[in-house]
């Protein structure tokens, strides 16, 4: 079997601003619009998409062509329980102590000024633990700086 390509999808009230906080997050970019258009509007209103719905899904995706391309789809209904699935930042790759978890505080007043919510910090916990913080993204789903 070949190997699948992986998309992650989140729901949202606002897909476009939860793209923004997304994109800034990952170092990722807005999707190009297709067929030419220099602009999504422009894409979407040659497709005859109403206005109303312009804002209805959003992608973004890694510059490098690395990353899962992710795809913010608007939803009606608000969240309402803790993520079974999330997504962990990975800020400090082979840091460990107080190195790691210093570059993790740095990661997460980044992600505040950027509309995310500190949840909660866990300190590392040997042998195996290394410390993390949950986040919340603007419209509250929790996430890992890892």
């Amino acid at each position: 079997m070949t190997a699948r390509t992986l998309q992650i999808t989140i729901d949202a009230a606002d897909p476009e601003a939860l793209g923004t906080f997304w994109a800034e997050v990952l170092g990722y970019r807005q999707m190009d619009p297709p067929g030419g258009h220099a602009t999504w509007d422009e894409a979407l209103a040659a497709m005859g998409v109403p206005e109303e719905r312009w804002n209805d899904a959003n992608a973004i995706v890694d510059p490098e062509g690395h990353g899962p391309r992710i795809f913010l789809q608007r939803v009606d209904d608000a969240k309402t329980a803790k993520n079974r699935l999330h997504i962990d930042v990975r800020a400090a790759e082979g840091l460990e102590g107080d190195a790691r978890m210093d570059a993790l505080e740095a990661e997460a007043a980044r992600l505040v000024t950027l509309g995310a919510k500190r949840l909660e910090r866990f300190e590392p916990a040997p042998p195996l633990g290394a410390g993390w913080i949950v986040m919340a993204d603007p419209e509250d789903n929790e996430f890992c700086l890892d």
